[in-house]
């Protein structure tokens, strides 16, 4: 069974990967010596787009999530393509991801911002050797294959050979801008979907998670940013749901189906863009909870004890201990009902909710709940705490 991350330490083990790594952005500066060409940018954009391509069509869409077919050669070109983003292997990267949204943003999501902050969801836990541990019974569909078992041992090959061929092919300039310049920015504009689209951004739909939709990370990577729709309905080749979310994989991938090189892509169904959707209980539960924490149900307590100091003054009502403990064993249907009273509203509830989670019809069920978990909360508390008389 999964556990929770131990620790957000840094593994020694993984002094070689943290090495390569700043070697590379460092390396970026070496073209203060090589010069910076026109032709150079022009081809740091085409491999940046090029990659991208091949990191959100291969590894994303295909491999994590199968949203459409592909055929034997075309799906390790796909593979292959994509790991020239030295980025890992395609097995892994899809086992990792399918990870990722079996827990998305819980304690189990090893690259969550909010359960692990900015840095560490952003690139700290390819570093981590138990964040970065990838479970390959996620993906028995794609362990069949023994060329991608290879090429998933083997992933720094597709990288290295498409820097060396543009060293060969273009001379030091070529590299660092054209290759390295590119890498780093793929990189970066890879991890900004764990990390910033999860914080910055709008919901439009109810996931119970912090994705979110950003129109500039969709373009950045090429369609990647409508995050929350993809959080909302997964199996979708196409993320961004409406004309105006522009999502240049998925017209590259019509593109390909034309020429028969990919075929069923998925598209979103009505009701998953009406947002009508069912919302699984899972997902009810752990939004119930978050608003449910949203307040504060020792204050509910320390209210309830004022009012019935106060009362006890008034009416100069004696032993309140022995009252309060017969209402515990005896009344507790009646002390539930005075602790319901106490809660705030199910309007004040519904109010949060909508400031905090997309609009849907399980948001009524959501909010019930979390007004009973409030409500144990408080009577769990009453248990254990006397009242001040």
């Amino acid at each position: 069974m999964k556990a929770p991350l131990e620790s957000r330490r840094f593994d020694p083990e993984n002094w070689p990967m943290l090495v390569l790594f700043v070697l590379l952005h460092l390396a970026c500066f070496a073209a203060i010596w090589t010069g910076v060409h026109w032709r150079d940018i022009a081809l740091c954009l085409a491999l940046y787009a090029l990659r991208m391509f091949g990191v959100t069509a291969g590894y994303h869409r295909y491999f994590a999530h199968r949203a459409y077919k592909a055929g034997r050669v075309m799906q390790f070109f796909l593979a292959a393509l994509a790991q020239s983003s030295l980025q890992s292997g395609a097995l892994w990267w899809a086992a990792k991801h399918r990870d990722h949204h079996k827990y998305s943003d819980t304690e189990l999501d090893a690259h969550s911002p909010r359960q692990h902050g900015f840095w560490f969801s952003h690139m700290g836990w390819i570093f981590n050797k138990q964040a970065a541990a990838a479970d390959y019974e996620r993906i028995p569909e794609f362990m069949a294959y023994p060329e991608l078992r290879w090429l998933n041992r083997h992933h720094w090959v597709p990288g290295t050979i498409l820097g060396l061929s543009v060293w060969l092919i273009g001379g030091w300039s070529a590299l660092v801008v054209g290759f390295i310049w590119s890498t780093v920015l793929l990189w970066h504009a890879t991890f900004c979907i764990n990390s910033l689209v999860h914080v910055f951004g709008r919901q439009r739909y109810l996931t119970g998670d912090d994705s979110r939709n950003n129109w500039l990370f969709a373009l950045l990577s090429l369609g990647e940013g409508w995050h929350n729709n993809h959080h909302y309905y997964m199996a979708s080749a196409r993320q961004g749901f409406y004309w105006w979310e522009v999502d240049i994989t998925y017209y590259t991938l019509r593109g390909l189906e034309r020429l028969g090189l990919v075929s069923e892509l998925r598209d979103p169904p009505a009701h998953v863009l009406a947002g009508t959707r069912a919302v699984s209980a899972e997902i009810k539960e752990r939004l119930a909870r978050e608003l449910a924490r949203r307040f504060d149900a020792e204050r509910v307590v320390r209210r309830m004890q004022k009012r019935w100091v106060e009362l006890n003054r008034e009416h100069r009502l004696g032993e309140w201990r022995q009252q309060w403990a017969e209402q515990l064993a005896s009344r507790r249907e009646q002390l539930a009902a005075v602790v319901h009273a106490e809660l705030p509203s199910l309007d004040q509830l519904y109010r949060q909710a909508r400031r905090r989670f997309a609009r849907t019809p399980a948001l009524e069920e959501v909010v019930a709940r979390a007004r009973e978990l409030l409500a144990q909360s408080v009577m769990a508390r009453l248990e254990t705490v006397p009242v001040r008389a």
